[in-house]
């Protein structure tokens, strides 16, 4: 459920993607920091635009060093060092892949979840008394979630898609601020891209989750006739376009509120064009590999 708030690299400015790859590398070296090296196998793009969307509302300036791993060992990177956003960021990412693993143990029963879902929680017990009341939160949202998703009678996705929403614009906006007065439009932000993600989660592993008899919010929701995937899919499409659209859209909306104090085109990439990307690559997926970007964008950053 997590990887899917990129920019688009071909409106993207090289100064802003280099800013992009300087965080995720921030958030890499700061989960290495706090856990070591394995978690750091848990990095998911989602969460640099947590660092980065966070990091844009604070004042201190960006502290921006060169170091280098072992995954780029012949040249030496960016990453932002010594930065508050970007080590939150780094732990909310522990935290959302350990009940994640929790999530895809209770969906498959397997011997490689069971033992995914074991050694994250080694790390995630690590963390300071400070994100009690976060680590929570998450629990519970994710368990309100999973009972809904349990509950043959709950066929409403705005309904479904709630909890994760909240759980997203909780992360968002109850970072600690020094100024909170933008607090609401950043819960909303959240709360949309949350439902988002959580819809073009269920969207893109729709045929797959039918074919392996998995729960999928969509199929769960819209297939009352037990459809083929194909007959199903030309149902819904338009609809979770639309509803897709809308909520970039408001997601759009409240970030046009928020005070940024830097990194606004790279916000606004991401938010405007990487989201409607990412929905291209999933509903036409035949046209967008006919791109001669598609190789590039498969690589990552």
């Amino acid at each position: 459920m997590f990887g899917y708030v990129t920019p688009c690299r071909m409106e993207l400015k090289i100064k802003d993607f280099e800013k992009f790859k300087a965080y995720y590398c921030g958030v890499c070296k700061s989960i290495k920091d706090n856990y070591g090296n394995i978690p750091r196998a848990s990095l998911n793009y989602d969460m640099t635009f947590l660092a980065i969307l966070i990091d844009s509302l604070e004042t201190n300036p960006l502290d921006v060093k060169l170091h280098r791993c072992a995954v780029h060992p012949l040249k030496k990177r960016l990453y932002i060092a010594n930065n508050n956003a970007v080590s939150y960021a780094s732990k909310m990412n522990i935290n959302l892949a350990h009940y994640k693993f929790l999530d895809d143990l209770n969906d498959e029963k397997s011997l490689k979840f069971s033992l995914l879902y074991r050694i994250s929680r080694i790390y995630v017990n690590k963390d300071s008394s400070d994100l009690n009341n976060m680590k929570q939160l998450i629990k519970d949202s994710l368990d309100k979630l999973s009972n809904q998703e349990k509950d043959p009678k709950e066929k409403n996705i705005d309904s479904l898609s709630d909890s994760f929403a909240h759980l997203t614009a909780c992360i968002l906006s109850e970072y600690k601020f020094k100024d909170e007065s933008f607090k609401q439009d950043l819960y909303w932000l959240g709360y949309n891209l949350g439902k988002w993600i959580y819809i073009i989660d269920a969207m893109d592993d729709l045929e797959e989750d039918m074919k392996k008899n998995r729960f999928n919010a969509i199929n769960h929701c819209f297939n009352e006739q037990n459809m083929t995937y194909k007959a199903l899919y030309d149902l819904i499409k338009n609809r979770v376009e639309f509803i897709l659209i809308s909520c970039g859209s408001q997601c759009l909306d409240y970030f046009h509120k928020l005070p940024l104090n830097r990194n606004h085109e790279l916000l606004e990439n991401i938010l405007k064009y990487g989201l409607m990307e990412k929905m291209d690559m999933i509903f036409n997926p035949e046209q967008y590999k006919k791109n001669n970007i598609y190789k590039d964008l498969q690589k990552g950053v």
